[in-house]
């Protein structure tokens, strides 16, 4: 079995027993969710790069250390350690990040099934690039506890519990906020009239 079909699990105890090899296959396997999330929160590239790189930094300073005990959870710990050191930044600039679903009918709405696989031409990949950068400003657009709770659900995948126990709440105040994200969404969507499909 190669490395890679390793679960994150047995990569961290590898890692832990002197397979340095193990830890660059942890950061490969998880580095787009994690740098995704970043550059949500710090809307800045390079800003982001700094952090991500700090946040290895932390996660090999605390597997060294012997303080890593989240018992198989290493993705949504290292979210916390990104969100954490996000947060972070943001407090030593003394400001927070500029974050300015059901439908009337009843029908839940959800905008990221709007984003559907196209036909991989040229017009279609330049409207879908579109969608989503548009979707992205749109998310901008809501509180900033809506706009943590939609990102961590769409753009990491971590589950409703893991953001609940990232963020510090319960499970049904994850659920509600994600839930006034998406009719948040569609209200700024109706009243701009934005089409988010082809």
């Amino acid at each position: 079995m190669s490395a890679t079909q390793l679960t994150d699990q047995v990569l961290v105890h590898n890692y832990l027993n002197g397979d340095e090899s193990a830890l660059s296959v942890l950061i490969q396997r998880h580095q787009q969710k994690v740098f995704s999330y970043i550059k949500m929160l710090v809307k800045d590239s390079q800003l982001a790069e700094d952090i991500f790189q700090d946040v290895f930094v932390k996660v090999i300073h605390t597997l060294k250390s012997g303080n890593y005990n989240e018992e198989g959870k290493f993705l949504p710990w290292i979210m916390r350690i990104a969100h954490n050191l996000s947060i972070d930044h943001f407090r030593r600039a003394k400001r927070m990040p500029l974050v300015q679903n059901s439908r009337a009918d009843g029908e839940e709405f959800d905008v990221f099934r709007t984003l559907r696989i196209m036909d991989d031409n040229v017009e279609d990949k330049l409207v879908k690039t579109q969608i989503l950068k548009d979707v992205k400003r749109l998310i901008q657009e809501l509180p900033p506890e809506q706009q943590e709770v939609l990102i961590l659900r769409h753009y990491a995948d971590l589950s409703f519990q893991e953001i609940a126990e990232m963020t510090n709440v319960s499970i049904n105040t994850a659920l509600g906020r994600m839930r006034y994200a998406l009719i948040n969404l569609r209200k700024i969507i109706k009243k701009k009239e934005i089409i988010l499909s082809v």
